[in-house]
């Protein structure tokens, strides 16, 4: 096998699939991404966890053709080192790839394409649907964060997503919090579509993107596989199967009291106040009242803090807590200036929201305060 190809272009490529490798798996093969020939100018690369498959092509050109595969890790880090050169891969008998570039050269032994796992990246039983990448990932974003952090079968570990008529909607909870995300999308065809995506695999889309520069993605399904295309590249995993939760159910529909807070203000009075917290709770209390906040957090052992800053308050003065985490990771991707946080009791639900914004919001539960 030998081929060349530009450094920005393999390196970009290697990006795209490298995360889907593993590094210290029962076959060491998985470390290794599959490098192969289609054409006389593309390049297949290939990286497999089983739970997660990344394929992409790249234009080189190709002057014999062949396949190997080679350590992920090691080779992101010659590529990137490497000048503007184009480079250059031959591959011999013994499955070592001599990499030169410049006055740069490399001999990586690699593993032999054969025991590579075969990869299934098509569907050809089920069902697809194409929008635009845009609105997609802003839900992902707004909502993935949200699922239960555990690796299980759990379906609280893995994002919802549905598309009816032109409405996508997102949404994800741990049981501790909820959070939901409606875009409008084209859907030409008017199609209904839902799945269940492992919270893991959408992380893991939302970085691909930033490597791609694709307007549509083309998401299909069938039985327990998914796949995900924007252009040349494709992710391929499970699907998760089951009933989610009623989540519309655990929203309220009304609220008794009602703060207006600037977001930046807010981030920066929990990161202060957090300098004093119990670790072990992670509990901030919030005093609302009428034009201020006070935020204050203490340890027994160690101390406490406070901090207040100025807000817009309707409803009587209320004493409730969270823990200061879960709010700080929706405030850090809400990018508005203000956003309203919506209470009853302070053991009831409250709910988070850009303001003068239906479509997103994330619901938290009190942490009960002891007296």
């Amino acid at each position: 096998m030998k081929f060349a190809v530009d450094k920005e272009v393999i390196l970009n490529g290697l990006r795209i699939v490298e995360r889907a490798t593993v590094a210290k798996g029962l076959q060491p093969v998985l470390a290794n991404i599959l490098i192969e020939s289609v054409s006389n100018d593309t390049l297949k690369l290939s990286a497999t966890s089983f739970d997660l498959t990344v394929v992409t092509n790249i234009n080189c050109q190709v002057e014999k053709e062949g396949k190997i595969t080679l350590p992920a890790k090691r080779l992101s880090d010659i590529i990137s080192r490497l000048g503007n050169a184009p480079v250059n891969f031959e591959i011999n008998d013994n499955n070592i790839a001599i990499i030169t570039s410049g006055k740069s050269k490399f001999d990586i032994i690699g593993i032999s394409a054969s025991e590579f796992p075969p990869i299934e990246d098509e569907i050809t039983d089920g069902e697809s649907i194409e929008i635009e990448m845009k609105p997609f990932i802003t839900c992902a974003k707004m909502t993935n964060f949200a699922a239960a952090g555990y690796e299980t079968n759990n379906l609280l570990s893995g994002v919802i997503c549905s598309i009816n008529d032109k409405i996508l909607e997102m949404a994800s909870t741990d049981g501790n919090r909820l959070a939901r995300a409606k875009e409008f999308v084209k859907n030409e065809e008017n199609k209904d579509f839902s799945m269940i995506v492992p919270s893991k695999v959408l992380s893991e889309f939302i970085r691909m993107t930033s490597y791609v520069e694709d307007e549509n993605v083309v998401i299909s399904k069938e039985k327990s596989k998914i796949i995900f295309q924007t252009g040349s590249t494709k992710l391929i995993s499970r699907l998760m199967e089951g009933q989610y939760p009623k989540y519309n159910q655990l929203i309220p529909t009304s609220f008794a009291k009602q703060a207006l807070v600037n977001r930046e203000k807010l981030i920066s009075a929990l990161e202060i106040v957090s300098t004093m917290i119990n670790e072990k709770t992670s509990i901030v209390k919030f005093e609302f009242s009428d034009g201020v906040l006070k935020l204050n957090a203490d340890t027994p052992d160690a101390g406490a803090s406070e901090d207040k800053i100025e807000i817009s308050y309707s409803g009587e003065d209320m004493l409730i807590a969270f823990n200061y985490r879960y709010l700080l990771d929706f405030l850090k991707i809400a990018e508005v200036e203000e956003v309203l946080i919506q209470m009853n009791t302070n053991l009831s639900a409250a709910v988070i929201r850009p303001k003068s914004e239906e479509d997103y919001l994330y619901l938290i539960m009190p942490v009960q305060i002891r007296v």
